[in-house]
């Protein structure tokens, strides 16, 4: 998916918002924060989303992450979801030792499964503070980076706080956690002399920090901010990264579906480089110097 399949399929969703009825509906204002009302017992809901990765300094890099989920409100305290994830991969020009080992042109593939449970403390609609807490377990089969065999096992925990401000006009909310992996290269044939490949399993805790607020300027419009912060440890290295993303983001609600959209490009990072990226004010590893989002819901 490129840049302009990305913003034309914005397009087609804008010109069908026209048509549809100004409603209300519990949807997602934010493109990577997480909110903290749950869905409520026996709704339903499911999700589309993309999010396109692209930048590392030198050559040519743009992956596109696909995520399909069903999620479901067990009580009006607990919801749980499933999430089927893939991914597609176009890269050329670049090497970087144990990340990226050369061209590699990857198709729309099956990545892994992901689950996650939210149990929310405290409703933000009829409290003054939301609180929920959130726990996902991933195991991908896919290396997002090069596009080749991993097996990669994930725990996160977040805390989910959520405020309203003006009758609801003004939304608030935040994230904060971490995330433990464990990962596993699979060995591959024909690397560059020298190149470095590590093959044993490696363990590493992932903080992450995340913030947005989202305005109501027009009936079922909102537009707002978002921020991003993550830094990973790794057993043997200690801190291996960190970066801080920002960008806006453009949301539209309807009585049954929704459709978010943001633009969170990469401001400043360090950790691990690479000779050939450039700048060296971001961390262009593991990370890109921009990401967009596209997301869609349905209620039913």
């Amino acid at each position: 998916m490129t840049r302009t399949t990305l913003f034309s399929a914005l397009l087609l969703i804008l010109l069908a918002l026209g048509l549809t009825p100004i409603s209300q509906a519990d949807e997602q204002v934010f493109g990577y924060v997480k909110g903290a009302e749950p869905l409520p017992k026996g709704a339903n809901e499911f999700y589309a989303i993309a999010t396109q990765r692209s930048g590392k300094g030198s050559g040519h890099y743009r992956a596109t992450d696909y995520a399909f989920e069903f999620e479901r409100g067990f009580t009006d305290r607990l919801a749980a979801a499933v999430y089927l994830r893939g991914m597609s991969l176009d890269t050329s020009g670049i090497l970087i030792d144990a990340y990226l080992p050369g061209d590699r042109k990857l198709g729309l593939r099956f990545s892994g499964l992901e689950l996650e449970t939210k149990y929310n403390f405290l409703s933000p609609a009829s409290h003054s503070f939301g609180l929920s807490l959130y726990n996902s377990l991933s195991h991908l089969t896919v290396d997002p980076h090069s596009g080749h065999d991993k097996s990669t096992l994930s725990l996160e925990m977040l805390l989910l706080a959520q405020k309203y401000f003006m009758d609801g006009q003004l939304i608030w909310a935040g994230n904060f956690g971490i995330e433990a992996t464990r990962a596993k290269r699979s060995e591959i044939a024909n690397l560059p002399p020298g190149f470095e490949w590590p093959t044993e399993p490696e363990m590493e805790v992932e903080v992450i920090g995340s913030t947005g607020l989202s305005y109501r300027f027009a009936p079922n419009w909102y537009i707002g901010g978002e921020a991003l912060y993550e830094q990973e440890n790794e057993t043997e290295v200690g801190l291996e990264r960190w970066s801080l993303q920002a960008g806006p983001v453009l949301h539209y609600g309807a009585q049954k579906w929704w459709a978010t959209f943001i633009w969170l490009p990469q401001l400043r990072g360090g950790g691990e480089t690479y000779p050939e990226q450039g700048d060296f004010d971001l961390h262009l590893v593991e990370k890109t110097k921009t990401e967009y989002r596209l997301k869609f819901g349905i209620n039913f």
